[in-house]
């Protein structure tokens, strides 16, 4: 699978948030199937989303610019919540 391109799908098709404290808030309302977090997403900043409700998080090999540039954003994004993943194979990443 192309993940760059799954992501690219989901963010066009689909529904994504970006950033820390939009995945905060996703995991906490039950909205979030899956979290995508940038290789230099601080620790510190993601350590307590992993406890909310078991939401499955994947690691991006890239740093958060590419992990932007993957979703077509001009911007750099430490993590990206996958609310509905639209017309993507995204949520197949879990079983990998």
């Amino acid at each position: 699978m192309d993940l760059k391109r799954e992501i690219r799908v989901a963010a066009n098709t689909g529904e994504v948030d970006f950033g820390v404290k939009e995945a905060k808030k996703d995991v906490k309302e039950d909205e979030c199937k899956l979290l995508i977090v940038a290789s230099n997403c601080p620790e510190k900043e993601m350590k307590d989303v992993d406890e909310y409700k078991g939401v499955p998080v994947y690691q991006f090999e890239g740093n958060n610019q590419s992990l932007g540039s993957s979703a077509g954003k001009p911007f750099a994004a430490s993590v990206i919540s996958i609310l509905d993943p639209g017309d993507s194979n995204i949520l197949s990443v879990r079983a990998e």
